[in-house]
């Protein structure tokens, strides 16, 4: 379950962070709607039902600052792609690259039934996101 997934990142990386008390709070709002899901259940849907809760009780600016200003979970590109690159080679895959998974992430949206917009509006693609695809 996604919840058990923010509690660890609660007690294992969020102390450790100078914004620990604001990752906090943010936390127990985002475990609040989300930690009955498995993280496969994690949807554009569900994240707009957060979106619209939350605007019943705060206003879309602090909403915003909510949601984009400090990242719930930070890290590099290179950082990332490095660490995906170690464990390739720890578990002898050759020849898999981080961002064929953004390429395999996208056909899987597609065939979960996802529009091309919000596609492209996941995975940072272009208009032309369809093309190329499997549907």
């Amino acid at each position: 379950m996604l919840g058990a997934l923010l509690t660890r990142y609660e007690t294992e990386v969020i102390p450790n962070h100078k914004s620990h008390l604001v990752e906090h709070y943010r936390l127990k709002r985002l475990n609040q709607h989300f930690s009955h899901l498995k993280l496969s259940e994690l949807t554009v849907q569900e994240v707009a039902k957060y979106r619209d809760t939350r605007l019943k009780t705060i206003s879309p600016a602090y909403l915003k600052r909510e949601l984009t200003e400090s990242p719930l979970f930070s890290y590099t590109a290179r950082g990332l792609s490095g660490t995906f690159l170690k464990l390739c080679r720890k578990v002898k895959i050759q020849d898999l690259h981080f961002h064929d998974l953004r390429h395999e992430a996208t056909s899987r949206f597609f065939e979960k039934g996802l529009n091309p917009v919000e596609v492209a509006t996941i995975t940072g693609l272009g208009r032309e996101v369809g093309l190329g695809y499997s549907k």
